[in-house]
């Protein structure tokens, strides 16, 4: 209410208090008048009156704005429930939107992921059929072009090249395209005028690696050969039959720790490896010729070989190998022997001689593999021993006090091989020792004689430089210099000889003047006309070749590997000189040289 409408109200309750008992004094005074006259109202009662009825109508009013003012709160009372229950609702229903917008997020995500899963199904679909298409093609290519046989848990890889070869030379040595290099021919004789070629395929190889598996050990054997062998009735008028020849048949067994213990006929410790001192990973140079390159030092022969691995590129070795001892000596006396011709019955060769061995040799070796490097250092101990008489030679001839001797030779080796690059391949091998002639390619004695009878081992040196270059995936080019060298060694006997190898007294007078044929012979091998005489009793003292070749692979992929290979080879052999000392001047030392080129086409298997 308004300030106006609140002093209204007091005036008209004010009035109302003094005009109410004065009306009730009047009319209780004259009941009877009032019903029967109206009296006249006076200004006051008029006035009265009228603000009665005013204040009838204002309270009228009042009500009135009451009953709004009720309906009004009324109203706000439930507009205010109506906007409270509208938050609720509200709320529920922001929750439920909430809830909704999440279900539907999880939904998206739900569908995201789903979508993600299904693209990765269909990659993975794709991924998987390739790797079906790719597996049934590696199976189908496995069982139609195998790798490896498989034989009740043996793997067997076979090795085998077909080979189509050739050799001339200028100077003719009688020789298939495996070189004799301590047969250089001197001017005596008739071979070093006339030239030779000659045509093989004997070198083609077959073999195998068979491979097995136990725990932690594994097994190996491995077999090889080829054709490179003469028989009794083998020559090359019609029908070229040479007979199968071992190379190489040797079984091993591997731990996983690095121990490995091999056995059979394999290539000599002494030979250099690639890796370690692993069999078949045997670092040959790239020759043509099967008898390799002058200097290289190598066997083929019985051994037993462990080895053990220390760390990353550490290999020691030790083996214990076949025993022969090489001979050559002028002036030899007779009181002694060491060995004799095969026997048949013991299945060794009846037209080759063979020693009576002590013992195996022993070779000791330790490699280095650090990168992009291989290092070896090794040594070789021989025992050569004889049987002599040194009562032969009396006055009556007796074997009593006949007796045997042994003398301690052997040697030590070192190979290094570097590659600066990819292209390049450079290598250096040597051996130097007493004793050690029949390790080197060409041969050279081991060992020569004192007047009594006994042996002494001969001091010899070989080395070998190479060179090997890679300038593409399918060409190598090599070239090769090397050298072995024998002491001469002598001495006195009794009678004022020299006895022993290369004795400066021996007649070289006859070494470069050519000799006529022989005369004798019933067309056996040797005789007329197969012969080309001449004398010489110059001694070895060193062999030495340079050569150069290239290898042109034309295909290497699955289905093997198609080559071809061309050699070019220097040959030079120089002797010790003669007819000096005690008989007067020297002869100057002959020397025998030739020429050989050599051809290759092969097809490896893969």
């Amino acid at each position: 209410m308004t300030k106006q409408l609140q002093v209204t109200l007091a005036a008209i309750l004010v009035m109302s208090n003094i005009s109410v008992p004065a009306q009730t004094s009047s009319t209780a005074a004259t009941p009877a008048k009032a019903k029967k006259s109206v009296k006249k109202e006076s200004a006051t009662e008029q006035e009265i009156r009228e603000l009665q009825e005013q204040m009838k109508a204002q309270q009228s009013q009042i009500d009135a704005l009451k009953q709004q003012n009720a309906e009004k709160d009324a109203k706000l009372a439930a507009a205010t429930q109506d906007a409270q229950t509208a938050n609720s609702a509200a709320s529920a229903a922001t929750q439920q939107a909430q809830s909704v917008s999440s279900s539907v997020q999880e939904n998206k995500d739900a569908v995201d992921k789903l979508s993600s899963t299904v693209n990765d199904l269909k990659t993975t679909n794709v991924g998987l059929a390739q790797t079906i298409s790719d597996t049934k093609k590696d199976l189908t290519e496995k069982i139609d072009s195998p790798l490896a046989l498989h034989y009740k848990g043996v793997t067997f890889t076979p090795v085998a090249f077909f080979a189509a070869e050739s050799v001339y030379r200028t100077r003719a040595m009688n020789s298939d395209i495996n070189t004799p290099f301590g047969a250089v021919p001197f001017m005596n004789s008739g071979n070093a005028y006339v030239s030779e070629f000659n045509a093989t395929g004997r070198q083609s190889r077959l073999g195998g690696l068979f491979e097995g598996k136990n725990g932690i050990f594994k097994f190996s054997g491995y077999f090889e050969a080829d054709f490179l062998n003469a028989g009794v009735t083998s020559n090359n008028n019609e029908s070229n039959s040479y007979p199968l020849r071992q190379r190489q048949i040797w079984g091993q067994v591997a731990t996983d720790s690095g121990f490995k213990f091999t056995g059979g006929q394999m290539w000599s410790l002494v030979t250099e490896t690639k890796t370690g001192t692993e069999p078949r990973t045997e670092n040959l140079p790239q020759t043509i010729d099967p008898q390799y390159h002058v200097g290289f030092s190598w066997a083929r022969q019985y051994g037993v070989r462990v080895q053990q691995k220390f760390g990353t590129i550490t290999t020691a070795a030790l083996s214990l190998e076949g025993s022969q001892t090489t001979f050559a000596a002028s002036n030899a006396p007779t009181n002694f022997f060491i060995g004799g011709a095969g026997n048949g019955g013991g299945l060794f060769n009846p037209t080759t001689n063979y020693t009576n061995n002590v013992s195996p040799d022993i070779i000791a070796k330790l490699a280095f593999d650090p990168k992009h490097a291989h290092l070896e250092i090794g040594g070789v101990a021989s025992i050569f021993r004889d049987r002599y008489y040194p009562n032969a030679t009396s006055t009556t001839p007796t074997s009593a006090g006949a007796t045997n001797s042994s003398k301690v030779g052997g040697g030590v080796l070192g190979n290094i091989r570097v590659s600066p690059s990819k292209y390049v391949d450079i290598g250096l091998h040597v051996m130097a020792g007493d004793g050690v002639g029949r390790y080197g390619t060409v041969g050279l004695p081991d060992t020569t004689v004192h007047p009594d009878g006994t042996l002494e081992p001969l001091r010899a040196y070989q080395g070998l430089f190479s060179l090997e270059m890679h300038p593409t995936k399918k060409l190598d080019i090599w070239a090769y210099a090397g050298s072995e060298y024998v002491q001469r060694t002598t001495y006195m006997n009794t009678a004022g000889k020299l006895v022993g190898y290369a004795p400066i007294t021996i007649n070289n007078t006859g070494c470069n003047t050519e000799g006529l044929p022989g005369t004798t012979g019933n067309g056996f091998a040797g005789a007329p006309p197969y012969t080309a005489a001449g004398s010489c009793g110059a001694a070895t003292r060193v062999v030495s070749e340079g050569s150069l070749g290239y290898t042109y692979r034309f295909y290497q992929g699955p289905k093997g590997r198609l080559q071809y290979e061309l050699m070019y080879s220097y040959l030079q052999r120089g002797t010790w000189d003669g007819n000096g000392g005690l008989t007067g001047g020297a002869v100057a030392a002959p020397k025998g040289t030739n020429n050989m080129v050599f051809t290759s086409f092969r097809y490896y298997i893969p």
